[in-house]
């Protein structure tokens, strides 16, 4: 459809062109020509003084003894080719212009064309609106049918409670009698909120697909334009059409583009966007009543929403959509795999349980990246060593094992692993080593994976000591074993996000004695994310968060050189195993330590001295030894 009409804008464009350049070619072969009167054109006939004459209908042009060029109207129903012919003068005739209904076209075709593109580019920067070029404040919303996609509730799953909420607005639209004897009302409207790729926008599309009614889908920036008053325009219309369609459904996706609290930012109250806020809380519960119209909105940012859009009788619910629990999970992996075949093997409670944290989105990317590793090796279905390569790749990164590092930079990676994994193994609390490796992976040359047994829904102040003294076993296994003079920049992570943890617990969780129990982050909604310095605080407290952050990092250091020191024979085995392996997982970790033979079933083929793993070609540390700040060793462990 765009093809065709830049090819019809280009056409109408060539056609414009072409009609002026006649129009002004003609007139300006007029305006060349000097004009005499009929009877100076006899007597300089008579005179001998024309040599060739062209006839154009009524018009005679000819050219004179002085070299100009001459013409002339003869008065109607003369005849002057035989007094031409008799003086022995060239006569030449030009066919006669059409009139009509041709002659009134090409008159009037340039300024249709003129129109015609105005029209076109007025349209083109208005966007195409709904309307043509009079839909400026036209509403974009979209009848969703059956014929994009039905998806229904057996789609959707790992969040049963959300959809059981939804499911009785369906039952609503379905049969509202059953509520409406006792006295109830439909709800009017329903917010999704959750983190993103939590499944909103699908739990939207399955109530249009379980529902039967027509369902409108917008998005919140749609209703935004540069214009004050276009977006109000836009939701007025919508609501139109919905009620001209009720009962039925209107989803407004990341609504916190239009729905943001009012006063705040530049423009007071007069500026677009809050004039389409406005429009939209009287729309959805003013002075008239919309009955028969849910809206349905979905965002992962209710704290910046207006709290006039929150209360009762506009969203009535606020339906929680979170990252799905194991069970969840596995409900979820089984839905995406309906499509993959998969192989005897394949356990998706193991799956599930080994991808804490992940969100409905990221379990419908492992398994896709499972099925196009399968079918990149040639197999028939996808098997469980498809999904932990995926679930690898999705957690930690691809591989780079065309990454050149010189024997020194291995051995190094692999003592700073070695360090992260054996303090780990030493803490009082910490979530089981899952993986060790020093094949690098995404900006990391190495890393140590950490999954948690369960779900967790809080962290113990031991447990985040835990983690920090692990972070820092990389640091000291540099020390320990090349010198202080020769540790490098592979930290660097490990240290950003030591200290981010540091400063959550002085500074949100109460968790220092010094400082008490007072939130001094001043941050709304974020959680270990971005810090924001205390800039309510006196400068003495401000020193004092330094100096308890600085307190907790370095008993972290003092704990994880304790470990590595009692530990050194364990360290140095670790160590010589990533070297000879590249990649342990955390059985064959703990085989390690205590000195047991792995027993791999490709040591034969895959062994090292054989010579069947990737070479290594050596180089100058500076050409593969990221820089500070660029990952490190070890990517950034979750919190």
């Amino acid at each position: 459809m765009g093809n065709a009409r830049n090819i019809a804008f280009w056409v109408v464009l060539f056609l414009l062109i072409l009609a002026l350049f006649n129009l002004f070619s003609g007139g300006q072969s007029s305006m060349s020509s000097r004009q005499i009167s009929y009877s100076e054109f006899v007597e300089q006939v008579e005179g001998g003084e024309v040599s060739s004459v062209t006839l154009d209908g009524e018009r005679v042009l000819f050219r004179g003894e002085d070299g100009n060029n001459y013409v002339t109207i003869r008065p109607d129903g003369t005849d002057i080719t035989d007094r031409l012919l008799a003086n022995d003068i060239q006569v030449n005739a030009k066919p006669q212009e059409q009139s009509g209904f041709t002659t009134i076209l090409m008159t009037f075709l340039p300024f249709l064309l003129l129109i015609g593109v105005w029209i076109y580019f007025m349209n083109r920067m208005q966007g195409g609106g709904r309307g043509g070029a009079m839909g400026f404040g036209k509403s974009r919303a979209k009848l969703l049918t059956e014929k994009h996609g039905r998806v229904t509730f057996d789609d959707v799953a790992g969040i049963d409670e959300a959809k059981e909420e939804l499911e009785e607005i369906v039952e609503f639209l379905r049969n509202p009698q059953k509520f409406s004897r006792l006295g109830g009302k439909i709800p009017k409207g329903a917010l999704l909120v959750g983190p993103p790729g939590t499944g909103k926008t699908l739990l939207a599309r399955a109530i249009a697909g379980e529902a039967g009614v027509p369902f409108f889908t917008i998005s919140g920036s749609d209703f935004v334009e540069m214009f004050v008053g276009v977006g109000a325009s836009r939701v007025r219309d919508m609501f139109e059409q919905a009620k001209k369609n009720a009962p039925c459904i209107v989803f407004i996706d990341e609504i916190d583009a239009v729905g943001r609290s009012r006063g705040v930012g530049y423009g007071g109250g007069n500026d677009e966007r809050e004039q389409t806020l406005n429009q939209l809380l009287v729309e959805m519960d003013g002075f008239e009543a919309n009955e028969g119209i849910i809206i349905v909105a979905a965002t992962n940012r209710p704290d910046v929403l207006d709290p006039a859009l929150l209360r009762p009788g506009r969203f009535d619910r606020q339906v929680q959509v979170p990252n799905p629990d194991i069970k969840g999970r596995e409900k979820i992996l089984g839905v995406h795999a309906r499509k993959v075949p998969l192989g005897p093997n394949v356990d998706l409670r193991i799956i599930a349980r080994g991808t804490p944290g992940f969100s409905g989105a990221d379990l419908a990317n492992l398994v896709n990246e499972a099925a196009l590793m399968a079918a990149r090796v040639g197999r028939r279905f996808v098997t469980m060593e498809d999904f932990e390569n995926a679930k690898d790749k999705v957690m930690m990164g691809s591989e780079r094992r065309s990454m050149v590092m010189s024997e020194d930079e291995k051995k190094l990676t692999a003592y700073h692993e070695a360090g992260h994994a054996i303090v780990g193994l030493n803490v009082p609390q910490h979530d089981p080593i899952h993986k060790a490796t020093i094949i690098p992976r995404g900006r990391a040359l190495g890393l140590v994976l950490s999954l948690p047994e369960r779900d967790q829904l809080s962290v113990t102040y031991t447990k985040y000591k835990s983690k920090i003294t692990m972070a820092m076993g990389g640091r000291v296994a540099e020390e320990l074993i090349f010198g202080k003079e020769n540790v490098t920049s592979g930290a660097a992570s490990d240290i950003q996000q030591i200290t981010k943890i540091a400063r959550a617990m002085v500074t949100q969780f109460g968790m220092s004695d010094r400082l008490g129990f007072i939130d001094y982050a001043n941050e709304q909604h974020s959680y270990l994310g971005s810090y924001q310095s205390a800039a309510n605080a006196s400068p003495e407290t401000q020193e004092a968060i330094d100096e308890e952050v600085r307190r907790i990092v370095d008993e972290g250091y003092e704990a994880a050189k304790r470990i590595l020191t009692e530990k050194i024979d364990d360290l140095h085995r670790l160590a010589q195993g990533l070297l000879e392996y590249e990649t342990l997982t955390g059985d064959e970790i703990t085989r390690v330590i205590s000195g047991e033979p792995l027993n791999r079933g490709d040591d034969d083929g895959d062994s090292p001295s054989k010579g069947n793993r990737p070479s290594i070609t050596a180089i100058p540390k500076t050409k593969s030894r990221p820089k500070p700040g660029d990952g490190g060793l070890e990517p950034e462990p979750s919190v």
